[in-house]
């Protein structure tokens, strides 16, 4: 799994037709389908955000609790109030007032999305984008072949993040951790802003693997689509 660069040339139709042209000709000598997903985003990671600001209404209870005094004298000064004696009804509006402002502005600062992606944990991030790329393979790509030679390259840009997924039979000779040398080309390409040139690379040494392993038989038939998918 790859981690490439975050500021990347965006994807024009010709560097579509050049990513399609590649894949095309890494099938020309292999019986494998390589099926190219790009993902603007893998989640939207709205119950990371739901939790973080539960949390800041919680630590503003907690706060209001530890120190009372300070809250409620710093409630009278910007009010005007003059020594307010505090109901218990009154308190618990209070609470539940601070508490509603802080769940409320942890949210509305979430929805700027760099800092959003910068609060959920990497391991979250990872488990999410790993389980979009299955979903697209299982959608896309598994099963949808004769020889079930189907292979996923995934790549999510807001997570900076990159998967290869292979079908079963591509999956029982090739071990996961050769598909790494394809992720580090794409990766030296991704470093260097350069999208299009990334998936090409990928693209090519996941064709040489498919060759090696699948090669191509003369009545084989282009069973998935060349083209790259934005979803």
């Amino acid at each position: 799994m790859a981690r490439p660069d975050s500021a990347l040339e965006p994807m024009t139709d010709a560097d579509h037709r050049r990513v399609s042209a590649a894949v095309t000709a890494a099938e020309a000598n292999s019986a494998g389908e390589i099926v190219t997903i790009l993902a603007e985003q893998s989640d939207s990671y709205g119950d990371i955000a739901l939790a973080w600001s539960a949390l800041a209404g919680l630590i503003a209870l907690i706060a209001l609790s530890l120190a009372p005094d300070f809250y409620l004298g710093l409630y009278d000064r910007l009010t005007g109030a003059w020594m307010q004696e505090w109901t218990p009804r009154e308190l618990f509006g209070v609470a539940a007032l601070v508490a509603a402002i802080k769940f409320a502005a942890v949210w509305l600062l979430q929805l700027w999305r760099p800092l959003r992606l910068w609060l959920v944990p990497r391991p979250i991030r990872n488990r999410r984008v790993h389980a979009r790329a299955l979903t697209c393979f299982r959608v896309g790509a598994e099963r949808r072949t004769t020889g079930q030679t189907g292979i996923l390259i995934y790549l999510s840009l807001a997570e900076h993040r990159a998967e290869i997924i292979a079908e079963e039979a591509i999956a029982a000779k090739v071990p996961a951790e050769v598909w790494g040398e394809a992720l580090a080309a794409m990766l030296v390409e991704l470093k260097a802003s350069h999208m299009a040139d990334g998936l090409i690379a990928a693209v090519s040494r996941v064709g040489v693997v498919l060759a090696e392993h699948f090669p191509r038989a003369n009545q084989d038939v282009n069973e998935l689509p060349d083209r790259l998918i934005e979803v």
